[in-house]
């Protein structure tokens, strides 16, 4: 693997790592495993032992915070690589704010992060943490893109809007998603504040807005069949048929751990699902361009 490919895939992955160790902190409920901050407990960076919270409550909070510093590390190398070696592209500038908004998302997932556990865990600021991400996310999928040069291809006025209106109800779906964990039972600890919305409700205008992408989806994949070149239709439209078989999955969970009671194990799986659906989104807006426009 070279240096480039190693550095902006590890980024990506840390980034949607974060997601799902921030998961595992919830439902193991270790969201106050490490009570203070920035400190692990009072007169502590780290969780010490016999701790009054719980060793792996601790462990599993601390592991969360420690991948954090992680992607630091690893988006500062990448931030260095760009500009040793990449300064001479005419999107320089365009990777090099690419890679300083990593950094700067890592210090608002901190200030995030000291409010969440200053707050004992208010679902608006464990909201905000996650939904930071989101963008993150993006911007790290837009990095390996970028630099590892994948396909662009140049497609019709519709087509690109379409794709623009799935990447965007993605989001929303996100979104919504955050509201029903936050009006749900795993919080991350026992005594901790909801949302005062009414769990089913959130939680079918969640399911509602994931079948409306999933018919936007399906509606994008049948006007690349129909318009766009034989060449666009074989790497765009596999990609959407990725996003789509992405969309029914986790659809297909989100449906399982509903009429199950919300376990520990599907609801990780659901939360793993979402970061995979908003990878896949975010990528196909990548790849389908428009065509009046040269992309640097």
């Amino acid at each position: 693997m070279t240096l480039p490919k190693f550095i902006f895939t590890a980024l990506l992955a840390i980034q949607a790592g974060i997601v799902v160790t921030g998961g595992a902190v919830r439902l193991t409920g270790s969201g106050l495993g490490c009570p203070t901050w920035p400190e692990c407990t009072d007169g502590s960076i780290k969780p010490i032992v016999n701790q009054a919270e719980g060793q792996l409550h601790a462990w599993i909070e601390f592991g969360n915070r420690l991948l954090a510093w992680v992607m630091l590390i690893i988006a500062i190398a990448a931030l260095i690589y760009i500009v040793k070696k990449l300064k001479n592209r005419p999107d320089f500038n365009h990777l090099r704010a690419l890679a300083i908004f990593q950094i700067l998302g890592f210090f608002g997932q901190v200030v995030l992060g000291g409010i969440t556990v200053l707050t004992n865990l208010n679902p608006i600021a464990v909201s905000a943490h996650f939904v930071l991400t989101i963008p993150l996310i993006a911007g790290a999928l837009s990095l390996r893109h970028r630099i590892l040069e994948r396909p662009v291809q140049f497609v019709k006025s519709m087509t690109r809007n379409l794709t623009r209106i799935v990447a965007s109800l993605a989001f929303i779906v996100l979104v919504l998603g955050v509201v029903v964990t936050g009006t749900g039972p795993h919080a991350g600890d026992v005594d901790v504040k909801r949302y005062p919305f009414d769990a089913r409700a959130v939680s079918w205008l969640h399911a509602d807005a994931v079948i409306a992408l999933i018919c936007l989806t399906i509606a994008l994949y049948l006007v690349v069949r129909s318009s766009e070149t034989a060449d666009i239709q074989k790497v765009f439209g596999h990609q959407i048929k990725i996003l789509l078989a992405i969309e029914l999955a986790q659809g297909a969970i989100g449906y399982i751990q509903y009429f199950t009671g919300l376990p520990e194990l599907i609801v990780g799986a659901h939360l793993l699902g979402a970061v995979l659906v908003w990878m896949s989104a975010w990528r196909i807006n990548l790849t389908g361009r428009s065509a009046k426009k040269v992309v640097n």
